[in-house]
């Protein structure tokens, strides 16, 4: 198994509730990254968010090349693209800091979203 791939599976089994399937059926998934060089990711998260038959499937991504994101404005119902800037060169370009997540501190990020999530369904 290539180092990569280990990596990948080491991670998520650090994540709360990684087991458990996210439930889209019926609803909007929205898929996030923080940029599109080629987009092959982001094909590949659509294409998994589609098995699971979602009404809608929305891109977001903070930037890209142009031709990314006209390509998925054909491929999805909703693309939302930060920026196109014409000298793309590279997704890192078009950030401050643009260094790794720890694994840890996004776990803490995902508690803290699934807690904002639960308060605004008892609000309701």
């Amino acid at each position: 198994m290539p180092k990569r791939e280990k990596e990948l599976i080491r991670q998520e089994r650090l994540l709360p509730g990684s087991r458990k399937s996210i439930q889209v059926k019926g609803k909007t998934a929205i898929l996030i990254d923080d940029g599109l060089a080629t987009g092959a990711s982001m094909r590949a998260a659509v294409q998994a968010a589609r098995l699971r038959q979602p009404a809608r499937i929305v891109v977001a991504v903070l930037s890209c090349i142009l031709r990314a994101c006209q390509e998925f404005k054909e491929e999805v119902d909703e693309t939302i693209c930060g920026m196109t800037p014409p000298s793309f060169m590279a997704v890192g370009r078009w950030y401050e800091d643009f260094s790794q997540t720890a694994i840890k501190r996004f776990v803490i990020f995902l508690a803290q979203a699934q807690e904002f999530v639960m308060t605004r369904k008892g609000r309701q």
